[in-house]
């Protein structure tokens, strides 16, 4: 692996969408970015780890070798998987498919990098949850998944606070990233694309860069004061249904 890197954030699905844009974003503040992914992007400003974090023994592998190597003080849990099903037609196995890649992976990956943000008394941990997590049709895996998010997001954020680390939810509502596009809106008949934005206050979708924007700033020593918290980046989706 390179040369040692200092206060760096990893990124969990950083080859493209909000990952990818949360990293460019990170590198134009000039901070270091380590980026986990399946298949690296054509461009990656910072340093790229080819990974198929689905495989938890080689997931295993390449966190220790980025924990033992490089300096972390931020990590986003970012790589998810949504499978849309009704409840009668969901199927176990995708079932588990979403809850390991969206939960367990983020299970094990602050498990890797939380010893050495406790030596430093420092840490930066965002996961990323959904406005799914308030519930949806065809989404009963993913909005399981995003919810939990948010409980383990509380429940690390007071577990951690005395060592100095935060952890926090950033929360999209409709984002236009490859993922979304795909089971919303390709092949779709113009009026489902209009039944999404008239959901949305603001009248249109949101672009990776500005979730990006909330991720980077719980990443700053800027917010050294918030934890446990969940913003949601909706253009307004989610007013009247998140609690307060």
């Amino acid at each position: 692996m390179s040369d040692k890197l200092t206060d760096a954030v990893v990124i969990t699905g950083a080859s493209r969408g909000i990952g990818l844009a949360t990293a460019k974003r990170l590198a134009s503040e000039g901070r270091a970015v380590i980026g986990l992914a399946r298949n690296a992007p054509d461009e990656f400003p910072g340093l790229f780890v080819e990974s198929d974090l689905a495989d938890r023994a080689a997931t295993d592998k390449i966190l220790g070798a980025i924990a033992e190597t490089h300096e972390i003080s931020g990590l986003v849990n970012n790589l998810g998987l949504n499978v849309l099903q009704q409840v009668d037609d969901v199927d176990l196995d995708s079932f588990d498919r979403v809850i390991d890649l969206n939960l367990k992976l983020s299970v094990q990956c602050v498990q890797a990098f939380l010893p050495g943000m406790r030596a430093r008394k420092y840490g930066r941990i965002v996961n990323i949850s959904s406005r799914g997590a308030l519930g949806r049709a065809n989404r009963t895996s993913y909005a399981a998944a995003k919810a939990g998010i948010i409980g383990m997001t509380r429940t690390w954020a007071v577990e951690l606070a005395s060592d100095g680390i935060t952890v926090n939810v950033i929360s999209p509502g409709a984002t236009a990233t490859e993922m979304f596009r795909k089971n919303n809106l390709e092949g779709k008949d113009p009026a489902v694309v209009e039944q999404w934005l008239s959901e949305i206050p603001m009248r249109r979708f949101g672009e990776p860069n500005e979730i990006a924007a909330g991720i980077t700033f719980f990443l700053s020593p800027a917010a050294s004061y918030i934890t446990g918290q969940t913003l949601h980046v909706c253009g307004g989706m989610t007013v009247g249904l998140a609690a307060m």
